[in-house]
């Protein structure tokens, strides 16, 4: 089977690079897939019709042109589509986003994925992974966190593990977000073992994909 992935942003594909043959096996043994990283999630057009600017890259803008488009394409058996949650309710987004999906003629086989909140509350979910690569992380910060709940996840995990907290990255700004973010994907998450990872959402990413290639 070839899958394509599609994720908002290049930390999450920075993961998923290491967990993909965690959850399916090694490239091209016997699956293969192909990751794209977009530049944010932005949001389904009205109407399903594609207006924004392909080169700016953000994902579910250009959701149904990029549906209609897999759906025609040879060798595509599946397409997985990672988002965060972030505040939205998550059953009617997942709803929106299979409804734009269905409308495309012919229609690929898609599994959409929420983290919930955020994809930092997969690191959360495997604790072991996040200590071994911190051991200096506060552990009463840590113990604050309600698994998968909307509580400015990416936030409590900087200040569990970075030096001044979150208060000192959004006082410096960009880029230094998105690069303490890669710093997470590289170090947690080639720690991470996939079946003791207790977060909701992981689990069905976990889940959906061994379903979808077997």
């Amino acid at each position: 089977m070839h899958i394509e992935v599609l994720v908002e942003d290049s930390s999450g594909e920075k993961l998923l690079q290491v967990l993909l043959p965690k959850l399916i096996g090694p490239q091209g043994n016997p699956h293969s897939w192909r990751l794209h990283a977009y530049k944010g999630i932005g949001r389904i057009p009205s109407g399903l019709v594609t207006k924004a600017d392909p080169a700016k890259r953000i994902l579910l803008d250009q959701l149904p042109k990029l549906m209609r488009g897999y759906g025609k394409t040879p060798g595509i058996d599946a397409v997985v589509i990672v988002l965060d949650a972030d505040k939205r309710e998550c059953s009617e987004f997942l709803s929106d986003l299979k409804t734009a999906a269905a409308a495309c003629n012919p229609t690929p086989n898609t599994l959409f994925r929420l983290a919930i909140e955020e994809i930092e509350a997969w690191y959360f979910g495997d604790r072991d992974a996040l200590l071994k690569a911190y051991p200096r992380a506060k552990l009463d910060v840590l113990g604050k966190y309600v698994q998968d709940s909307a509580c400015d996840t990416w936030e409590l995990l900087a200040d569990a593990v970075y030096t001044g907290g979150s208060a000192a990255i959004k006082k410096t700004g960009w880029p230094l977000p998105g690069q303490v973010k890669h710093e997470w994907a590289i170090k947690i998450g080639p720690l991470m073992n996939p079946d003791r990872n207790i977060s909701p959402s992981f689990g069905k990413l976990r889940d959906g994909l061994r379903q979808l290639v077997v």
